[in-house]
């Protein structure tokens, strides 16, 4: 377990970590909105390994975490419609489901040719996507349905422990899932209701 600071997270810790995400790691790490899994989404070896933690058919991709919004264009499909929109609200609790680009692997994208984005509002997570150069898998650290969300890293190394290879505590989260929300061909559609305020997109 490395306990990194939420508001100002060290270098060299953040290197550390990446260095590991690089051979393939899995970890779990603080969002702005629950305790995650993740891994690099080119690795595919560490994704399945991801599938098989969570019990996950793989017809059910994960979403995945960009620094900003930036780097959404290279990941996905943007109109410039569905830019402002998410420019006024990210960083932020919400995935958007956009189509995909040939950019990403086929294991992270659904039969309809989409992928799910998070800019999430936790300087933890971006400071590792910065330093690692491209996005990493976000999924919650729920397995059963029946499973309490986690509010704390000792709560991750109890559910998992050596199932990972690094638990980052990075203080209390109080667990709440995104919103989900669709703007596949600029319509948007709320496909769930979570943290992040459903009423400022219409």
């Amino acid at each position: 377990m490395l306990e990194i600071n939420p508001q100002n997270p060290q270098d060299r810790l953040i290197k550390q970590v990446v260095d590991q995400l690089r051979k393939g790691a899995v970890i779990c790490y603080p969002t702005d909105t629950i305790y995650g899994i993740g891994c690099d989404i080119f690795n595919q070896k560490a994704v399945k390994r991801i599938y098989q933690l969570k019990r996950r058919a793989q017809e059910k991709p994960f979403s995945f975490m960009c620094a900003d919004l930036k780097d959404l264009s290279q990941y996905c499909h943007v109109s410039n419609a569905s830019y402002r929109l998410m420019k006024k609200n990210l960083p932020g609790p919400y995935t958007f489901i956009l189509p995909t680009s040939k950019l990403v692997p086929k294991i992270m994208t659904s039969k309809q040719k989409t992928v799910g984005i998070r800019v999430p509002a936790n300087e933890i997570c971006r400071a590792l996507i910065k330093e690692l150069g491209n996005p990493i898998l976000t999924t919650s650290a729920i397995v059963d349905p029946d499973d309490p969300p986690m509010a704390e890293a000792y709560e991750m190394e109890e559910r998992f422990g050596r199932q990972v290879d690094i638990i980052i505590d990075g203080g209390t989260v109080f667990p709440s899932p995104s919103s989900i929300i669709s703007l596949v061909n600029d319509e948007i559609v709320v496909l769930r209701e979570g943290k992040g305020d459903t009423s400022v997109f219409f």
